[in-house]
């Protein structure tokens, strides 16, 4: 029977510390902590649910990032 894969881990970071940023400096300093994917979406937007390691998604409006999760 195959070992049972150890999911990779995700950075020590809360998504709180993302809103109020600008888009392009909350992405960066993502990033810069480690996070392999970001996503900014404008509010609304559409999007599936799976939870995927390694994401944060910023909800952008006006330039600044209103909401921030992980997945």
């Amino acid at each position: 029977m195959a070992s049972t894969p150890t999911p990779p881990t995700e950075p020590q970071d809360s998504p709180d510390a993302y809103v109020g940023l600008e888009a392009g400096q909350a992405e960066r300093l993502a990033r810069e902590r480690g996070w392999s994917t970001v996503r900014s979406l404008p509010p609304g937007t559409i999007i599936t649910l799976e939870y995927r390691v390694g994401r944060m998604n910023f909800e952008v409006r006006n330039g600044l990032v209103t909401r921030a999760w992980k997945g």
